[in-house]
């Protein structure tokens, strides 16, 4: 399963580890998702969220 927002879209950048000695290797930024019971469609579903979509009260949580 692809580490995406399931709201928003977002997903991994990428990018250069560069080290002291200018050594340069790939590597890349995950999104910081959490699983939450969200409201959706008067029905409460599981969905994978980032933290941003969480704090910007884009997703309504399941009481």
């Amino acid at each position: 399963m692809a580490r995406v927002c399931e709201v928003c879209g977002k997903g991994p950048q990428f990018g250069h580890k560069v080290s002291h000695a200018h050594n340069i290797t790939n590597r890349r930024w995950n999104v910081n998702l959490q699983s939450v019971r969200a409201v959706i469609n008067t029905a409460s579903k599981r969905i994978r969220v980032c933290t941003s979509c969480i704090r910007n009260g884009k997703i309504q949580k399941a009481a």
